[in-house]
């Protein structure tokens, strides 16, 4: 019997909401931990905002019927420095369907680059959300899981491009903000 696995639809609709994040970073090159808590707040917006439709220009692409877009924001705080500051921030993601389980995600910054850039993503059998992205200087792979409904778990290891040598990788565990849900 075949498996029907989730649609990158489905996938993303079922991650819209506030989270709380818990995550730590190991920096292997420098033998170092930063641990840090955010807010994660991931919404769909409309193809025809005028934010995605520019990362369509500057990709190349017109409007596309199978585009799903999302705008992540996060408020977050770290404890890497002694007076642990807040940092926020905002990114775009437009995912495009190539095949059934995999296609590309265009993002206006960069998860390890902060540029614009390119990756390609793949939902495999276990329906892991899997993205590559090929930077100038580094290769990022994340994966995204559903551990239940409103807990969700990251994995990512950044990579030298030029000699695959890992240089970093963390671990993040997502908790939905259940008393914002709506009966």
């Amino acid at each position: 019997m075949t498996k029907n696995i989730i649609t990158i639809n489905e996938f993303i609709k079922k991650s819209l909401g506030e989270w709380k994040s818990i995550r730590s970073t190991h920096s292997l090159a420098f033998q170092e931990v930063e641990n840090s808590i955010s807010k994660i707040s991931i919404k769909d917006i409309e193809i025809k905002n005028k934010k995605v439709v520019e990362l369509l220009e500057k990709h190349g692409l017109s409007k596309e019927p199978c585009i799903i877009a999302i705008k992540i924001s996060w408020q977050s705080i770290s404890d890497w420095e002694e007076d642990e500051k807040k940092e926020e921030d905002q990114t775009i993601l437009l995912f495009l369907q190539r095949e059934k389980n995999s296609g590309i995600v265009l993002r206006n910054k960069g998860y390890t680059e902060s540029i614009i850039s390119s990756s390609e993503y793949l939902i495999d059998e276990n329906e892991n959300l899997n993205i590559k992205t090929n930077y100038s200087s580094t290769v990022s792979e994340e994966r995204i899981c559903f551990l239940s409904n409103h807990i969700r778990s990251r994995y990512s290891v950044i990579r030298n491009h030029e000699n695959n040598t890992v240089i970093q990788t963390s671990h993040t565990s997502e908790i939905r903000n259940m008393s914002i849900l709506k009966d």
